[in-house]
């Protein structure tokens, strides 16, 4: 147990605190010793206390000072009078200090509280400290250390001040900064550093990296076990280590909601790809410092580019979604398939959430005024039939009244939140008005138990088998259906969604709603059979059921299409184009 006592001169009336006295266990010392302030002072560069020039040892330009140890203020009095003398009053300068009870007495820290531009760090251990101040090294640009230590805090506790002193004047040496603004794209192969998390498309992405021989390296998210400035510290590390020419994330996992992450990879300036697969809007509103000109967005709707540009995104484009060919495959035995899965076997299946859980959950949530709740499903209805790909533009030129109620939200979250709910219900109106079309040839319903509720009245029969996992049933799942359905969500009113990729893939037939964007992908009537209306839906089951031989051609030309256009790599390949293109030099 440590003791601490001050020691002081002078009168009573009038004391001077000349030195602390430590206590620690069978041993007592001095922390300024005989020498008293000239000890503390003598631990000072020389352009600290004469008239040297600066840049002979120091340049605040190029350097960010560190006092390690602030002791009784001797020392920290000269930095600061040098600092606002040579800098002004805006200089910066970092205190690493953990003994509060030493503080205490000396009064150091409430004497210089009226520095704005100190910053405190008292860490109890050396990750954390070493971690705020390479935040704050990266405020400043990234410029490099300039450690003063007080080598009395090395008798308080060598380990951490000596391991805080080592790390400091190692990054000094290695000029973190310097090495990091490497040459990018010097290589026909780029290296890709992917942000890694539970998303299922970062697999997808790394396995077309080992099948393309490209080279890359995972960076683990943050969790609850790993802070931001510890990420920093791992993409540091990584991006010294590997020297990637671009990192790449999905829906902007990895991207701080404060824009850090997006302030370290512009000042190395290391470019940055995003590829957002689901509705940015929804994503985006959680972010500060959304733009750098080293950030590319990708998104797999192109409605959204007006958009993602109005945010001030200068790099934006289309990047339409994909299939693993290697997942998604034909079964070699359809019979040993049937038999092992023969409940579902099927003539027509649509595979698809009822909506209706959902809607009710987050009317729950965001609880809206009577006026909208109770015109939430026919204002649904007519966003479901309009053109319009923003819920709060329809709102405004439709439903005034609606409008002047989602503005009066008044936060953020509620009006997302309501965009989202109101998006939901017109799928919900859509999927149903649709997926009632199929239930005179009894469809198999793969879903939640909305269904039930949705379908309760109908005089139809239809069965019913509960969600499927994407990875391990869908790729066995859509070959036992003679026609697989496909109605898109609302949320994208162009685009298309994963199954028209994937059900040729596995070598099966698709019915789909026509999209705007399809035809960029697929030759309708040849590769993709569409239906434009519901009212067409039943005549196209009946037509494709009657002939085996055209869904068998379809099939045949839409996964030709597939195997050489849609595939993860071909989009990989795109994203790499697109990097090199865009920041390559």
């Amino acid at each position: 147990m440590r003791k601490i006592t001050p020691v002081y001169s002078g009168s009573d009336a009038t004391p001077v605190l000349n030195d602390i006295k430590v206590s620690e266990g069978q041993k007592d010392f001095l922390l300024l010793g005989p020498a008293g302030p000239e000890r503390e002072l003598s631990i000072l560069p020389s352009p600290f206390v004469s008239s040297s020039s600066i840049k002979d040892v120091f340049d605040p330009q190029k350097s960010l000072p560190v006092l390690i140890g602030c002791g009784l203020g001797h020392a920290l009095a000269e930095i600061t009078a040098w600092l606002e003398q040579h800098v002004g009053p805006e200089f910066h300068l970092a205190v690493v200090d953990k003994e509060e009870d030493i503080q205490q007495i000396s009064g150091v820290r409430e004497r210089y509280s009226h520095f704005r531009n100190i910053v405190w760090i008292d860490g109890a251990d050396t990750k954390s400290a070493l971690a705020t101040l390479s935040k704050w090294q990266l405020e400043y640009g990234g410029l490099a250390f300039f450690p003063i230590v007080n080598t009395s805090y090395l008798r308080l506790d060598r380990e951490y001040y000596s391991a805080i002193r080592e790390a400091l004047v190692s990054s000094a040496a290695v000029d973190f900064w310097g090495k990091a603004r490497y040459q990018k794209f010097q290589d026909k192969s780029p290296r890709i550093l992917l942000i890694t998390s539970k998303y299922f498309l970062i697999g997808e992405i790394e396995a077309a990296c080992q099948r393309m021989g490209i080279e890359y390296q995972l960076l683990k998210l943050p969790d609850d076990e790993l802070s931001l400035d510890a990420y920093l510290m791992q993409l540091m590390q990584a991006v010294i280590s590997f020297k990637p020419d671009f990192a790449m994330t999905i829906n902007h996992l990895g991207v701080d909601r404060e824009g850090v992450l997006q302030d370290f990879l512009s000042k190395i300036r290391l470019p940055f790809a995003s590829w957002f697969v689901d509705n940015p809007h929804l994503i985006l509103y959680h972010y500060d410092n959304l733009t750098s000109p080293w950030t590319a967005i990708f998104t797999w709707d192109a409605d959204n580019l007006p958009m993602l540009r109005q945010m001030g995104f200068e790099h934006v484009f289309y990047l339409p979604l994909g299939t693993d060919h290697l997942r998604f495959v034909p079964p070699a035995d359809i019979n040993a398939l049937r038999k092992q899965y023969g409940q579902w076997i099927s003539d027509v299946s649509f595979v698809g959430n009822s909506m209706l859980y959902k809607v009710r959950k987050r009317l729950e949530d965001i609880v809206p005024p009577k006026l909208m709740t109770d015109a939430y499903p026919a204002v649904a209805a007519g966003f479901a039939e309009s053109d319009e790909r923003s819920v709060s533009v329809y709102l405004q030129k439709h439903h005034p009244e609606q409008y002047r109620a989602f503005v009066e939200l008044e936060t953020m979250e509620r009006q997302l939140g309501y965009e989202a709910m109101l998006t939901w219900e017109a799928t919900l109106q859509y999927r149903l008005g649709c997926v009632e079309q199929t239930l005179s040839f009894n469809p198999l319903i793969v879903g939640d138990q909305g269904w039930f509720e949705l379908l309760e009245n109908t005089p139809h029969k239809w069965r019913y088998f509960h969600e499927l996992t994407y990875y391990t049933d869908l790729p066995n799942f859509y070959p036992l259906s003679n026609i697989n359905f496909n109605c898109t969500s609302k949320q994208m009113k162009g685009a298309v969604n994963q199954r028209i990729f994937d059900v040729p893939a596995a070598g099966a037939f698709v019915l789909t709603d026509w999209r705007e964007q399809i035809e960029n992908l697929f030759e309708p009537g040849k590769e993709v059979i569409c239906f434009h209306s519901p009212d067409e839906i039943p005549e196209l089951i009946k037509h494709y059921l009657k002939h085996p031989k055209e869904r068998q051609k379809v099939i045949q030309a839409a996964r030709k299409r597939v195997l050489s256009h849609h595939c993860y790599e071909n989009r990989l390949q795109t994203i790499i184009d697109t990097m090199r293109s865009t920041f390559g030099v």
